[in-house]
């Protein structure tokens, strides 16, 4: 069975005639252990669809209209508030990609990692533990480091405090949803060689969020495209990098600045994202397509099974 397993997820902004599909028929299974990225431009619902397994997304304005999250085998969407309390961190971390605007700046930050203890593992709520923690995702000092508030650390320092916070409660799941974007290049390449030492550490599995291909390979099982709220393709990284299936996987891949060949004018994607509620009739990409044909238009395609593990969002991408 699945760590995660989100299927058909349907979920609405506002409500009756108003109402704005933000994510349309989502599914997406995560096994214990596995590293999947969702990759996406901004706007396409990666960071909702990674909100909603804890149900972080206020609701209202959210509304939940279809699916089914299932976490360890329990569909989080009909948890009560107490059920809920206990995954969050329990069983699934979140680590954003603001570290400054997510920690309290008014905290010391051992308080705000104690806070995390006093929760999940009451009995490890000590001084020794958070220190430990923090020597686990490489901070220096802890010791001292512990009674430090936030402005008084770089971004990056401020990234590992929040990794320390979702590692205090042992979760199985731990979602980083660009938890690189705010951090200089060399930073990143550290976060996310943190990422993957704690993760063969810990055994814990990662959902991690991006709309940069260029470190999926380093990081990722498995890769889901996300566009205008659906996933277009999903398979093992290797193969999705090396043979992309979907016109807009390719066009993401071909928009990575190369460092070989020489001095050269980047791709881009022409067109925009289409707006929420303004999604064009039959496939959303079909508009800044460069294969695009009268069919379609027509009707959304299915998202289909080509190869064993391997799922396209387009009859012609293959």
């Amino acid at each position: 069975m699945p760590l995660l397993e989100i299927k058909n997820l349907k979920m609405d902004f506002g409500a009756g005639a108003a109402a704005l599909r933000a994510v349309d028929g989502v599914s997406l299974t995560i096994g214990a252990g596995e590293t999947v990225c969702l990759v996406g431009e901004s706007g396409c619902g990666k960071s909702v669809t990674a909100l909603s397994v804890a149900q972080l997304v206020p609701s209202p304005p959210a509304h939940y209209v279809g699916g089914e999250i299932l976490l360890n085998g329990r569909d989080t969407i009909k948890m009560s508030r107490a059920e809920l309390q206990q995954i969050r961190g329990g069983v699934v971390s979140y680590v954003f990609q603001d570290p400054g605007a997510s920690l309290n700046p008014v905290f010391r930050i051992g308080s705000q990692i104690m806070e995390s203890l006093k929760l999940h593992r009451p009995e490890k709520a000590q001084d020794a533990e958070v220190i430990r923690l923090l020597k686990l995702v490489g901070i220096p000092a802890p010791e001292s480091r512990l009674r430090n508030y936030p402005f008084e650390m770089s971004g990056g320092m401020q990234q590992r405090v929040m990794i320390a916070m979702a590692l205090a409660s042992e979760p199985r799941l731990l979602v980083a949803d660009e938890p690189t974007t705010a951090l200089d290049v060399t930073i990143q390449a550290q976060i996310l060689d943190l990422l993957r030492e704690l993760k063969q550490r810990l055994g814990m599995a990662i959902l991690l969020i991006t709309h940069n291909l260029g470190i999926v390979g380093d990081m990722a099982d498995r890769v889901a495209v996300m566009y205008a709220g659906q996933i277009v393709e999903l398979a093992p990284a290797r193969e999705l990098l090396l043979r992309p299936l979907h016109p807009y996987t390719r066009a993401l891949i071909q928009s990575v600045p190369k460092l070989a060949g020489g001095a050269r004018r980047l791709s881009a994607i022409p067109g925009n994202v289409p707006r929420i509620g303004h999604f064009p009739p039959g496939c959303r990409f079909a508009p800044r397509c460069p294969i695009a044909r009268p069919a379609c238009a027509e009707k959304i395609p299915e998202l289909i099974e080509v190869e064993p593990g391997r799922w396209v969002r387009c009859p012609f991408g293959s």
